[in-house]
């Protein structure tokens, strides 16, 4: 599983607790210095039938500041995913990828779920 964080996020720092407290193997990516790119966006969009509003953190400093509450609707899907790609401020986090899912955010009872199968 491929885990991509922030490290200064604490939402990120209890995703990560999780895993370690619950002996999951990952290998970790710091959003910033491996932002996900174009194509590897668009495959997990594909592959995992997401939305792509849903991988923009919404609660960012960035997307506030180039207001993409209102601009996001007349996107494309492929100006959205190139806007992702260009900065990984822009994508909600944590990220944990596997195989067969990609969960996005940290809700202890949806990795659970998944994880645990809880």
């Amino acid at each position: 599983m491929i885990f991509i964080e922030y490290p200064k996020c604490s939402t990120c720092k209890k995703a990560k607790k999780y895993l370690d407290d619950n002996k999951i193997n990952y290998n970790d990516r710091h959003i910033l210095e491996e932002t996900p790119t174009y194509d590897e966006l668009n495959t997990w969009i594909n592959k995992y039938d997401i939305e792509v509003k849903k991988l923009f953190n919404t609660s960012g400093l960035k997307y506030k500041e180039l207001n993409l509450k209102d601009k996001l609707n007349t996107l494309s899907l492929e100006e959205k995913i190139k806007l992702l790609s260009s900065d990984g401020m822009l994508i909600k986090r944590p990220l944990l990828i596997s195989e067969d899912n990609i969960l996005i955010g940290f809700k202890e009872k949806e990795w659970d779920k998944y994880l645990k199968g809880e």
